[in-house]
């Protein structure tokens, strides 16, 4: 495993970081493919074996049992001191205002069954709270030592900017990593939000780097319980399939030419991109062997115009 530092923060995380949406109660009713707390426990332990310190999970993921199973697992396979817990806020009432901040931390770190997390993200930006109210609540948790770091997801470059600038213009704590959408066929934010964070020294740790599977596959739709029922992945990429499964098929050349799998040429995509630590959704153990083996794989920069060059602007999904 490779680490390298979360943003300004000095906190070290590994190169992947595993997504925790997988694991939580099916009864839940928001996926049909998460997996029970010993499956969990598994996969979570089976990551930790191959050096992964760095996980992520969120409020709103299957109703809290993912951050329960989480928590457990962890709890019996590792000191909490040796890894970086992550978890998200705003899918809940009240979003992102002070109120509603300081009430979900403590259902999370309840939940997780610790006292403290070390990266506390807003899942999306809040139009009806002030960015002021928002950013002094989430410093007021790192002045209480509830939370070590700040991260955002999905939203406009201007948005994280004007936050950014909130914090640094009240003395608040700004965002040290940006969990955004970003995959070789979803790229909007190249033209103004990664370049920010790049100026700004903001860790990336995008999710659905594989594009939900698409880039890590030669066939555009899988044989899975996932690939039938992920309406969320069917919405984000299935109307630019004709295009972007070109795109696909150019990473499993890439592929065939270094003896590797597609998912190691695409997560070897993401560090040439300049990635911190894309976050890995795992619900088996060698999907995770599959991404680690892209330390190997030798990608150039021919290699990544090769497969940046069919692209074709998207309209915008996530930040929306």
């Amino acid at each position: 495993m490779q680490y390298t530092k979360l943003g300004n923060s000095g906190i070290e995380i590994s190169r992947f970081c595993l997504g925790c949406m997988s694991f939580g109660d099916r009864a839940s009713k928001m996926h049909a493919w998460t997996l029970n707390p010993e499956e969990s426990e598994k996969i979570i332990r089976h990551a930790l074996d191959l050096g992964v310190n760095f996980f992520d999970t969120a409020n709103s993921y299957s109703a809290g049992t993912s951050e329960e199973y989480l928590g457990r697992a962890i709890k019996n396979n590792v000191a909490r001191d040796k890894v970086v817990l992550a978890s998200k806020v705003y899918f809940n009432e009240g979003h992102l205002s002070c109120q509603a901040i300081n009430r979900e931390i403590e259902g999370t770190l309840k939940r997780l069954g610790t006292d403290y997390l070390d990266l506390y993200i807003i899942h999306r930006f809040d139009y009806g709270t002030p960015v002021e109210e928002t950013m002094e609540a989430l410093h007021g948790l790192v002045k209480a030592g509830k939370v070590r770091a700040l991260g955002a997801s999905a939203m406009f470059g201007y948005q994280f900017y004007d936050m950014q600038l909130a914090a640094r213009d009240n003395g608040f704590t700004p965002f040290v990593s940006m969990q955004n959408h970003y995959n070789p066929l979803y790229r909007e934010d190249e033209r103004e939000l990664i370049p920010v964070c790049k100026r700004m020294n903001v860790a990336l740790t995008p999710y659905s780097p594989l594009a939900a599977g698409r880039c890590a596959r030669p066939n555009w739709e899988a044989d899975t319980l996932r690939s039938q029922t992920d309406k969320v992945a069917h919405g984000k990429y299935d109307s630019t399939e004709d295009t972007d499964k070109l795109i696909a098929a150019r990473i499993k050349e890439l592929a065939e030419k270094y003896g590797t799998s597609m998912t190691a040429v695409t997560f070897a995509w993401h560090f040439k991109k300049g990635v911190a630590s894309p976050v890995v959704g795992a619900t088996k153990e060698k999907y995770l062997d599959d991404a680690v083996k892209a330390f190997d794989v030798p990608l150039t920069d021919e290699d990544v115009a090769y497969i940046d060059e069919l692209y074709l602007p998207h309209k915008i999904v996530g930040a929306l």
